[in-house]
């Protein structure tokens, strides 16, 4: 048995693992790069492996960064099963052809630059109805159903807590007359969230490959969170403001309109919370949200007490939903204190974008952020405190308040992940660490080795692992993955040119001390003359 990472490897995004067992040559997740340029890249490069030789794929959810490839396999003729559940393939059916018309507006603007360069335009990675047409390969299952491959392969998905419809991934490998149990976490949620279960435990596994987004940091409390949540909503409307939240639509929007609901029926909250609109300005989020009132199945115990006393937890009287671009404008337009909850969560795409520009640079409003930003991302920029962003083209002073709520992740923080991995009655042989930042997933790996004792590995781009009695590491330092490396440097150079430029205009605006500006300086040419270095080389 064989297992190549070819996404969410020393990274966030990407989630694109491939197994290789007992003949068979499958899929756990094809998602789509996200964040940096140097992996966004990544998107558009050939698939790693041949597609033919692909007998299915287990989805384990729908964000994005873990299905949307999907539509560019089945473009490039993948026509064998997707097994996910049944929201997870319902959720999908939007937020597919949703990524489908982005890539097509995309290359609509990159063609308008190539045809003025006199190039020839080029294709988007695929479209909307690629991604509507790739739902037919859906199989869907539900929690707890085992799914039989052949005589030596089968899995069953059970609830991750993560959003609607996620799933962890058990699955059960024979060869040479044994059988394995390897074990994905998918993306792992956070205990006592708004409307969906908390993740369920996993009894044993032999190998287990597990998410590290916050693998080296702990959230603050839901019930504190909550209720300042609340706090933020008034102060800021007392003020004068609005509250921009940039949000993922398919998960953290519902849950927000959740916690809402429920504090509006508190007495003394009541009626200042049922003064200040709320507008949800994403149609995917729209969308997302019917599909979460259709799918009650999946709620947790507290949300089906709302439904049961005809209350619907995702409903309520100053609740808008925005859907046209004119109806989205207009809100920037009006006056009256509001909240925006508006997509994408890292506001590198969608409305959220034109949000921040007319609000960023007023202090009477709140920029409030509920989710993970991934390095290189405008929410992460924003959100580590840079005082001068670029949105446009045009540059906007960053002057509104900006607040983050880390308990509103859908992600399990380090404490999460190790209890869960605790709960295990027979621990993993070996643990395969994913979906985190680096420094996140080094931190995570020290931690399991420590609590454990069990060797964790952080695999790379495209490296491979074979399970032959003990753990083999089979590295392919590809032209790929060296230039992904490369690519990598130069995003890094290109964000630390960024914020020496703004950082200069800023201290320039300020009349700050001279020594500021010869220590921005030195910094500049510690740049210039490494650049100078690798030009002195290719020479």
């Amino acid at each position: 048995m064989k297992i190549t990472f070819y996404g969410a490897a020393k990274t966030v995004t990407g989630s694109c693992h491939m197994v290789e067992a007992s003949g068979k040559k499958f899929l756990v997740d094809c998602g789509m790069f996200q964040g940096k340029l140097a992996e966004q890249i990544l998107n558009y490069e050939a698939f790693p492996f041949k597609l033919n030789e692909i007998d299915f794929v287990i989805l384990t959810h729908a964000h994005i960064d873990h299905s949307g490839r999907i539509p560019k396999l089945y473009k490039q003729g993948y026509k064998n099963p997707i097994y996910a559940t049944t929201a997870t393939m319902d959720l999908c059916s939007i937020m597919l052809p949703d990524s489908g018309y982005i890539q097509e507006k995309e290359i609509e603007w990159v063609n308008k630059k190539r045809r003025r360069a006199g190039k020839n335009p080029t294709e988007p990675m695929y479209t909307a109805q690629d991604g509507l047409d790739s739902i037919k390969l859906f199989k869907p299952i539900d929690y707890g159903k085992t799914v039989v491959i052949d005589e030596n392969i089968s899995f069953n998905l059970i609830d991750a807590g993560h959003m609607l419809g996620s799933s962890i991934v058990e699955l059960y490998v024979k060869e040479d007359g044994q059988t394995k149990k390897i074990v994905f976490s998918g993306d792992l949620g956070n205990t006592n969230m708004p409307i969906i279960n908390d993740p369920q435990y996993v009894k044993e596994a032999d190998y287990l490959v597990i998410e590290s987004t916050y693998g080296n940091r702990l959230h603050g409390k839901l019930e504190d969170q909550s209720t300042k949540f609340i706090d933020i909503i008034l102060k800021t409307a007392e003020r004068g403001g609005n509250v921009i939240i940039p949000s993922f639509a398919v998960g953290r929007t519902q849950e927000l309109l959740y916690e809402i609901n429920k504090y509006a029926a508190m007495k003394g909250l009541s009626e200042k919370l049922k003064k200040i609109p709320v507008y949800v300005d994403s149609p995917l989020a729209v969308n997302a949200t019917k599909i979460f009132e259709e799918n009650p199945e999946y709620y947790d115990e507290e949300a089906l007490k709302y439904l049961i006393k005809g209350d619907n937890p995702l409903e309520f009287d100053n609740l808008h939903f925005v859907s046209t671009a004119d109806e989205s404008k207009a809100l920037n337009e009006n006056p009256i204190p509001k909240i925006i909850i508006s997509a994408s969560g890292m506001c590198e795409v969608g409305r959220i974008k034109h949000h921040l520009k007319h609000n960023l640079y007023r202090p009477e409003s709140t920029i409030l952020f509920v989710g993970f930003q991934a390095e290189g991302t405008l929410g992460k920029r924003i959100q580590g405190g840079e005082k001068l962003v670029k949105i446009f083209g045009e540059e906007i002073a960053v002057n509104a308040e900006v607040i983050s709520l880390d308990a509103f992740s859908g992600h399990a923080d380090k404490d999460g992940l190790l209890n869960w991995i605790d709960k295990m009655e027979s621990k993993p042989k070996n643990i395969f660490i994913v979906h985190g930042e680096y420094e996140s997933q080094l931190a995570f790996k020290a931690t399991i080795k420590e609590k454990f004792n069990i060797e964790a590995v952080v695999p790379g781009f495209e490296e491979s692992y074979t399970f032959d009695g003990k753990l083999v590491t089979l590295l392919q330092n590809s032209y790929i993955s060296n230039r992904l490396d490369i690519l990598e440097i130069l995003s890094g150079l290109k964000q630390d040119m960024d914020e020496l430029t703004n950082a200069v205009k800023t201290e320039i605006k300020q009349n700050s001390e001279l020594d500021d500006l010869t220590s921005i300086q030195a910094k500049l040419s510690e740049l210039k003359n490494a650049i100078n270095m690798v030009k002195k080389t290719r020479k």
